[in-house]
């Protein structure tokens, strides 16, 4: 009997934690001792709507300080991710590729963009299907991060990072520059196409707040470069970031801006948190 009750506890409780979290962009940190509260909130990067909604505003003007995954207040950001944008070792777009997929990607490149592949040669090709993110979009180009600038600055408060450029950046270094021209040349010969129904449907599972949708979407993605290296785009990432917040909301009451991916799963920071005994719980 006393093995049947173990047995039963185990269950449980394994079911209790991986339970799926709330459909909720918006979650508020408190308990372990905090005197005050913070506040984390999933972003889109890109998107057609980045109205931030009352109870986010709200938030914001509760805290005392923005931290987004970058420093995007930074004057140099732009120079500094430039130093990073090129493959490490001297490789070539033009030797990742066959001849007949780099002539495609060109080509492309030349109707989306108006320049030539050879002008991205060294650049990582990641960095390259980035600057077309605008081209998926049948709306204007607008940033959930930019509207949570401009109220902090309107509040007369400090943005800062939980990452450098060079962490970020070098995140591409760890994964298979092969990879990202593959998926590079998929996105040329679908002519955006592809692209575009990812986004869209992306922006729908954020508009929900389902933030386990967002990262169940990326799992089952057959782009490989958010399917296959999840561990170095999310959950390394994640863990970074965990001494840093609880760091920072000892201090004094903050708004943490990340990626909605960054939130899920059992590596999620949410779940992070809690397993480090604070009270992370959805705002509605």
């Amino acid at each position: 009997m006393k093995k049947f009750f173990i047995s039963l506890l185990t269950l449980v409780t394994g079911l209790s934690f991986s339970q799926e979290l709330e459909k909720s962009l918006l979650w508020k940190i408190s308990g372990n001792g905090l005197k005050h509260e913070s506040y984390l909130f999933g972003t889109i990067h890109i998107t057609c709507d980045a109205t931030l909604d009352e109870n986010t505003l709200k938030a914001l003007e509760n805290t005392k300080q923005l931290y987004l995954e970058l420093d995007m207040d930074e004057k140099s950001m732009q120079m500094q991710m430039m130093k990073y944008m090129m493959m490490k070792d001297g490789v070539k777009l033009s030797t990742l590729l066959n001849a007949d997929d780099f002539k495609t990607v060109d080509e492309f490149l030349k109707k989306n963009m108006n320049m030539s592949a050879k002008m991205f040669d060294s650049f990582k090709p990641f960095m390259i299907t980035t600057m077309l993110y605008p081209k998926m979009l049948d709306c204007p180009f607008q940033s959930v991060e930019s509207e949570l600038m401009k109220v902090t600055k309107e509040q007369n408060e400090e943005v800062f990072g939980l990452e450098t450029v060079e962490d970020q950046m070098k995140v591409f270094d760890n994964i298979s520059y092969e990879i990202q021209a593959e998926e590079l040349v998929k996105t040329a010969k679908s002519g955006l196409d592809k692209d575009k129904v990812e986004l869209a449907k992306m922006m729908e599972i954020y508009k929900s707040k389902d933030i386990e949708g967002m990262l169940k979407m990326m799992d089952d993605s057959d782009n490989k470069i958010t399917s296959e290296n999840q561990d170095v785009l999310l959950n390394n990432r994640n863990k970074n970031w965990i001494p840093i917040i609880i760091k920072t909301i000892k201090d004094k009451p903050t708004f943490f801006g990340v990626g909605a991916g960054h939130l899920a799963g059992e590596e999620g920071v949410i779940k992070l948190l809690r397993k480090q005994g604070y009270k992370v719980e959805a705002v509605k």
